[in-house]
């Protein structure tokens, strides 16, 4: 049987705080969210000004992201790119920028989900948060 690692409360906390950082430091109106490596929700704040969409959009992000185990932006290129087909996948919503894998060795944890601001932007934010956790 193999083993890997999960995210803790303090992983997410950790997380959470950094990326708040990174959209305060910009002045970006954000709702972030952290889920698990199934795609359950584990964190979600929507800071002050940001739309409330926001709030429902972060978490598709982060889920998309965490089952498929790459970014979010992978989806949309491909529809971008012609692969219209996609967007009846069964249970993927957020086919957009903004939610990044949380991976350790080749595992996912999690991931995180940010909406609010630019797309690429958005995808700044959830790095900035996972690099808080070293990875």
């Amino acid at each position: 049987m193999q083993t890997k690692p999960v995210l803790q409360l303090a992983d997410i906390k950790k997380i959470a705080a950094a990326a708040e950082a990174e959209a305060l430091k910009n002045n970006w109106a954000v709702a972030i969210s952290i889920v698990d490596d199934g795609g359950h929700l584990l964190w979600l704040q929507r800071l002050d000004g940001a739309a409330p969409i926001a709030a429902q959009i972060a978490p598709a992000k982060a889920h998309t992201a965490a089952l498929g185990r790459r970014e979010s932006r992978i989806y949309e290129e491909m529809i971008n790119g012609g692969r219209v087909s996609f967007l009846s996948a069964p249970g993927l919503d957020g086919l957009l920028e903004g939610g990044v894998p949380i991976m350790k060795d080749g595992q996912c944890l999690g991931a995180v989900g940010v909406s609010g601001v630019k797309s690429v932007e958005d995808a700044q934010i959830a790095r900035a948060g996972i690099a808080a956790i070293g990875l």
